[in-house]
């Protein structure tokens, strides 16, 4: 390929009208040829196989496979610009990568010197390009879910296996892990909590409880709309369902 060649893209994204606007900027540059687009990951990859690609734009959240999974898929030679919806102060740490990022909605002065990062780094060994590629993905991947919380006893702490947990409640300014056992005070909040427990196993269903899907018997209804779930514990613990996170539970229990 001569340095003066046009710049060879693939589109990934699900957002229809991000992908269309951002197939316009790029052609609009006459430094890039467009090679294909698609809003399903997978059919982008196997698309991909069979088309000569220097770069892939590719959005990082996507249904099914993520941006972080497709990296992992795609040949060495080639490099990758993520697109992403994270705010500034997130991706700041990305500003000298050789493999860059664009902020969505793109900017066209953005654009252009992501495309001369992409230039410059086109004749560059594979390995160094794969390099960068895995450092990004390691810092953008979200931390991997708990599978314990710890609970602080004195100079001691007691590591609660997640999967013995019920429910998660916030009360009198503190947090407490309930087991069928105890109640474990913990140094997190139930927000914290939300973001680092797996969300299949565990729902928010009041500002100030988590529960474990698995440790529900019952839902009651009971007068003025108001829904408690009753937990399977020998107390038959009763906790109300904030009239917002109502659809929510029933559409995890398969209610609706």
């Amino acid at each position: 390929m001569t340095a003066g060649a046009r710049i060879r893209a693939y589109l990934v994204d699900d957002e229809p009208l991000a992908l269309r606007r951002l197939a316009r900027m790029l052609d609009a540059t006459g430094r890039v040829e467009v090679v294909g687009r698609a809003g399903d990951p997978e059919k982008a990859l196997a698309e991909m196989a069979a088309v000569a690609v220097d770069v892939v734009f590719l959005d990082i959240r996507m249904p099914g496979l993520s941006g972080f999974d497709v990296v992992e898929r795609l040949s060495p030679e080639t490099m990758v610009v993520f697109t992403t919806a994270y705010d500034r102060h997130a991706v700041q740490a990305f500003e000298t990568n050789a493999v860059d990022y664009l902020l969505k909605p793109v900017e066209p002065a953005r654009l252009d010197r992501t495309l001369d990062r992409v230039a410059q780094r086109r004749g560059e060994a594979a390995t160094g390009v794969r390099s960068v590629i895995e450092e990004l993905t390691r810092a953008l991947r979200p931390p991997p879910f708990l599978d314990h919380l710890a609970s602080r006893i004195g100079d001691r702490v007691q590591l609660i296996p997640v999967e013995q947990i019920t429910h998660v409640v916030a009360r009198d300014r503190a947090t407490y892990a309930v087991t069928p056992a105890a109640e474990h005070m913990l140094d997190a909040t139930i927000a914290e909590l939300e973001r680092r427990l797996d969300p299949a196993r565990f729902l928010r269903i009041h500002r100030s409880a988590l529960v474990n899907l698995g440790s529900i018997a019952e839902l009651h209804a009971e007068l003025g709309g108001r829904l408690l779930v009753r937990l399977k514990d020998d107390r038959r613990t009763e906790l109300v369902v904030s009239r917002d996170r109502v659809r929510a539970l029933k559409e995890r229990l398969g209610l609706v």
